[in-house]
């Protein structure tokens, strides 16, 4: 398969017409716009049979951080979407094998990361609290979005005492003061 035909095959099976894929070929920048539509459109299907094969093919892309950008995208996406943990969990063990087409070890790490940050934040929507040491494994990103996000006034007070970072325990903590007793 070339660039050109993947591109192409991507567009149509989205259903995105008005790309031109020469244009995609030709500049990453284009052609990451294009991936990013392709994903968007993947993840509002209710047919996650196809995201395998998808990502297979975004990630044969010789411009990395396009492909990365792209299933980063999706993983965020469809976290969002599943109906808990385990739902989220068995999607992400059919993804993770494609992961290692990526020759750049940081961007096969990110992506990994960013699907642990998710099964720990969906664990945490799920009803667990996390203890210090499972919030020590997941990025200050995610430590952010849980002291952010949380209506959990147990998992405030975790991430109140155990960040790392000291705006997200004094967002944490700020939040946690706020929250009804």
């Amino acid at each position: 398969m070339t660039l050109r035909s993947d591109v192409a095959e991507l567009l149509a099976q989205a259903g995105i017409t008005d790309m031109d894929v020469d244009a995609a070929v030709a500049d990453e920048h284009v052609r990451s716009a294009a991936y990013r539509r392709v994903v968007s459109a993947l993840a509002s299907s209710r047919n996650r049979g196809r995201d395998r094969a998808v990502v297979a093919t975004i990630l044969r892309d010789p411009h990395e951080m396009a492909s990365k950008t792209a299933v980063v995208a999706l993983v965020d996406e469809i976290a969002g979407q599943v109906t808990g943990p385990a739902e989220f969990r068995r999607w992400s063990d059919v993804l993770l094998p494609e992961i290692d087409r990526l020759k750049t070890e940081a961007f096969r790490e990110f992506i990994r990361r960013r699907v642990l940050d998710w099964q720990c934040c969906l664990s945490v929507e799920d009803g667990h609290v996390p203890t210090p040491d499972e919030l020590a494994e997941v990025t200050d990103w995610m430590q952010r979005h849980l002291a952010e996000r949380s209506m959990s006034s147990a998992v405030l007070a975790v991430v109140a005492e155990s960040a790392r970072t000291r705006k997200t325990r004094n967002i944490a903590r700020s939040r946690a003061g706020n929250r009804p007793r």
